[in-house]
């Protein structure tokens, strides 16, 4: 059972995971590595710079982000920060995940709710399909 949650979890985590790093630019600046090692706190899943650094590219690309050299520490780092566009791809991505959830939540409602019905009423048959949470 782990494998399989760990499975899904880095399924949607990848999936997401641009905007992922939108929410992450959100809260503050950040260098890639700290995307990096951020994502694997938060979400218990690795992504190394090869799959992290071309996304943060492509992001810039869109006009996502925007990132500009620290040169303030000992070794330079390329900082990303959130832009204005960013953030409006970001709120619609929220407002859309949350109505998938809510959508998703009301359906399994409905399912209980059917099954019950018919499986208490007494002059219908009894089902015995599994109902899935």
């Amino acid at each position: 059972m782990a494998n399989f949650q760990k499975e899904i979890q880095t399924k949607l985590t990848k999936g997401l995971l641009d905007m992922i790093i939108l929410q992450f630019l959100d809260a503050q600046p950040m260098h890639g590595y700290q995307v990096i090692t951020k994502i694997r706190k938060n979400f218990g899943v690795y992504f190394g710079p090869s799959t992290i650094y071309p996304l943060m590219n492509s992001l810039e690309k869109k006009g996502y982000v925007k990132s500009e050299w620290n040169m303030d520490t000992e070794r330079p780092r390329k900082v990303y920060a959130l832009t204005t566009e960013g953030q409006t791809v970001l709120n619609f991505t929220e407002g859309s995940l949350n109505l998938i959830c809510r959508t998703m939540a009301s359906e399994t409602k409905v399912k209980i709710e059917a099954a019950t019905i018919s499986m208490s009423g007494s002059s219908f048959p009894k089902k015995t399909s599994a109902i899935s949470v």
